[in-house]
């Protein structure tokens, strides 16, 4: 991989197209139907025979002879009744009708359905057990019927590879008959923390008391928790003290187990950034790997490490495995991994390869900024407007440890170099959480 002038910043466009070019997805697996429900189609699905199989009704009622009916209300003789599941063994003939429910095969001779709540029933006759029955309204040829192959016919494609499977694509693939499908597994992603200064919660949940210089470990548990939300298999690396051979050891480890790897914290300038380090040899030393050491102009979450390194597998089991090196404060690793990381790793998945996908929002106060080069990536909390339109407004604090900020956000606001928004303006924000409405109150000011 080429080499980069690290004390350049690289836009931010540039650098997530580095981390796309290359990325493949995962090689297909085939998976029981029950278990696909997110994961991204690998091979077209082809409807073996027609969805429905046979012609059948939608409603409940009668089939009949859609000439009987003219001039209605007429009066009909019940020749039989046909419930779903059974074949007819009756046919339709003049003057005739058989009482039918919905999802019942079409019987010969009918071409219609008078639904229940326009008809009446007559009484039966004597010695008929069925009686008759008068149809109240005319009946037009084809009413109510459900055509064989209307949903799917047989030879077409039912769902096409690249689909990312919801519970309606699971039920057509069940319609279909496809209880074994084929799909890009969910990528096996490792999360290493490193940094000295970070403890631990114990194992049965307690805080252990913290020494001078001392912080709590939030990023791992954040990080696997955003891998999870997104629908990857996160691998829990655990925390790696600031040496070399530990970094190394650590990432040697998640090769054989993983498909791609997180990092926080030592990717910077200061003397025990290890991660950087680690990241280059390894890179450097595998088949057809490399590194990119990067500043990114964005603000958050200026260093970052990207490597690509040789998986521990052998021949076709043997690829390139793609290494993220995030920032270590909290916020910046989870800008990152929003804006540069979680693109490749939805490519893994099976997803086309493509920047986060943005939304356009209204700034329901000002996002003002000072000038200095970068895109700023602000927490901001999206919300409804009255109108229809979506607002944005700051979450909380916005420097790169202030994550309870992060947590009042779900999205982020790009906010290009300059003096930043005024209250009204448009821009373009990545959502990753669920929209809600703004209460009204406080937001006439604005026109919003």
């Amino acid at each position: 991989m080429p080499g980069h002038d690290e004390e350049s910043l690289v836009p931010l466009s540039e650098v997530q197209r580095l981390a796309l070019s290359g990325t493949r997805p995962l090689p297909a697996v085939q998976i029981p139907l029950d278990d696909a429900l997110g994961h991204v189609l690998a091979a077209d699905v082809v409807a073996s025979e027609d969805v429905p199989p046979f012609a059948n009704t939608a409603m409940d009622g009668y089939a009949v002879r859609a000439g009987d009916t003219e001039g209605a209300p007429v009066e009909l003789e019940v020749v039989g009744v046909l419930g779903a599941g059974t074949a007819p063994s009756v046919a339709v003939g003049p003057g005739e009708a058989v009482r039918i429910m919905t999802g019942a095969p079409i019987p010969a001779g009918a071409d219609g359905i008078a639904i229940v709540e326009r008809t009446e029933a007559v009484g039966s006759d004597e010695g008929r057990d069925l009686g008759r029955v008068r149809i109240l309204e005319a009946v037009v040829a084809g009413a109510h019927l459900r055509a064989a192959g209307s949903d799917l016919a047989a030879g077409s494609v039912a769902v096409p590879a690249g689909t990312v499977l919801s519970p309606a694509h699971i039920g057509v693939l069940a319609s279909v008959g496809a209880g074994i499908v084929t799909v890009h597994p969910r990528p096996r992603v490792g999360v290493m923390i490193t940094g000295d200064e970070l403890v631990e919660l114990a194992g049965d949940g307690s805080a252990p008391t913290l020494a001078p210089g001392q912080i709590r470990d939030s990023n791992r548990h954040a990080m696997l928790a955003t891998l999870r939300r997104d629908g990857f298999v996160a691998v829990d690396l655990g925390l790696a003290c600031d040496t070399e051979a530990a970094v190394t050891a650590g990432l040697e480890r998640a090769l054989g187990t993983c498909d791609a790897v997180l990092t926080t914290g030592g990717v910077s300038k200061g003397e025990f950034d290890y991660v950087k380090i680690v990241l280059g040899k390894l890179g450097a030393s595998a088949e057809g790997g490399g590194v990119l050491e990067l500043g990114v102009a964005i603000r958050p979450a200026k260093p970052l490490v990207i490597s690509w390194l040789r998986s521990a597998g052998e021949g076709e089991r043997s690829r390139l495995l793609p290494v993220f090196g995030l920032p270590g404060n909290p916020v910046s690793s989870l800008v990152s991994y929003q804006a540069i990381a979680l693109p490749v790793l939805r490519v893994l998945a099976g997803h086309a390869p493509a920047p986060p996908p943005t939304v356009p929002a209204v700034a329901v106060e000002g996002l003002r900024r000072p000038r200095d080069g970068k895109t700023h990536l602000v927490r901001v909390e999206v919300r409804w407007l009255a109108d229809g339109r979506l607002g944005a407004r700051a979450a909380g604090g916005q420097m790169s440890h202030q994550l309870a900020g992060m947590a009042a956000a779900n999205g982020l606001a790009i906010v290009p170099d300059g003096d930043g928004l005024s209250e009204g303006e448009m821009l373009e924000v990545i959502v990753f959480g669920t929209i809600e409405r703004f209460e009204t109150a406080g937001l006439e000011r604005a026109g919003l």
